[in-house]
């Protein structure tokens, strides 16, 4: 079988190749986690029915299988992950579904078809929102049975998800622009943010957005207006809410950057992993995927140290926290990993 391989490509080569093979190197000192194998991600129950990042030096990286054929056999892609309380959801990218596992026993619970591409997720006002990338819609799911409660156009190439409180954003990869839906759907405005926005987290009462090709972090009011851009690292990709602090990963410079709230000031910037994708803070430490080593790591916050290091499944790209355990979804393994957090 060959797997993509999540490595730095220049656009020449990129556009060059159709099938890539994917190189996992695991950190020597890396902690073992408990992985749990998702299957096809073939809708069994419920709900009805450009992909690249790049940096500032035209090298690009795969997150969500872009243009190239992409040899992934037996995987469906899982890519993006949240938690409702109850079950972990999981966005199956090649599949069009989400799989969803109960947390209390690590057992899968269903799987529910959505649009095309599925690659964030995201649980908030009584919903499973995922953004289809490939459909230019956000599906609404009812946590509790799978089933589509609404699908609502979006921009060009959802790939983001945030809550504010009262509304969801939806950051539009292709469009560069981000999209404010109503808890209801309704679309209640567009508003330019740089190029190719990936990430998106509420904090210190703004809407911070990871330009993944400007090497920048947009800050947005929560009325749409831009109140600042700041500089970041190569590749921005996620982005994290901590208390006054807002955290973005730079896939390419292997390091995740931290940004003061408030006005955007960067408190530092400290070297992680190779491809660091998605972001997650537990209310004590950071947790930072990174994609290119396959590890996860524990940072924190207050001095940006690597304080554990854990190996996941092959190539993941997101995390998310359940209140006591971490789950990382492995895009190339068809599974998702788990640790307790402390």
């Amino acid at each position: 079988m060959s797997l993509v391989r999540w490595k730095v490509f220049s656009v020449a080569m990129f556009l060059a190749i159709s099938t890539m093979t994917l190189s996992v190197v695991k950190a020597q000192d890396a902690q073992p986690m408990n992985e749990i194998t998702l299957g096809n991600g073939t809708a069994v129950s419920g709900g009805s029915a450009d992909g690249m990042a790049a940096g500032g030096d035209g090298a690009v990286a795969i997150d969500d299988g872009g243009t190239a054929t992409i040899s992934s056999a037996g995987t469906a892609g899982p890519e993006a992950v949240a938690f409702d309380g109850t079950y972990i959801w999981v966005a199956m990218q090649f599949s069009n579904t989400v799989t969803r596992v109960r947390v209390k026993d690590s057992v899968v619970s269903g799987t529910f078809t959505v649009g095309k591409r599925p690659v964030a997720l995201l649980y908030a006002a009584s919903g499973i929102w995922v953004a289809n990338l490939l459909s230019n819609n956000v599906t609404k799911l009812d946590p509790a049975t799978g089933a589509v409660l609404g699908t609502y156009a979006a921009g060009d190439g959802p790939g983001g998800l945030a809550f504010d409180g009262t509304n969801i954003w939806v950051a539009n990869r292709t469009g560069n622009n981000v999209t404010k839906l109503s808890r209801t759907g309704g679309n209640l405005g567009t508003f330019a943010v740089g190029k190719r926005p990936m990430g998106l987290a509420y904090a210190g009462g703004s809407i911070w957005v990871a330009n993944n090709f400007g090497k920048t972090a947009t800050r947005l009011s929560t009325a749409g207006a831009v109140l600042g851009t700041y500089p970041v690292g190569r590749g921005a990709f996620g982005v994290a809410a901590q208390g006054e602090n807002v955290w973005i990963t730079n896939y390419f410079d292997k390091t995740v950057t931290k940004l003061r709230a408030a006005d955007g000031v960067n408190l530092g910037t400290f070297k992680v992993g190779d491809g660091a994708a998605g972001i997650a803070f537990d209310g004590t430490n950071m947790w930072i995927v990174c994609n290119g080593d396959s590890t996860l790591m524990k940072v924190s916050p207050s001095s940006g140290t690597v304080l554990a290091t854990y190996a996941t499944g092959k190539g993941p790209f997101s995390v998310a926290f359940d209140g006591a355990r971490v789950w990382v979804p492995n895009f190339a393994s068809n599974s998702v990993s788990t640790t307790a957090a402390n």
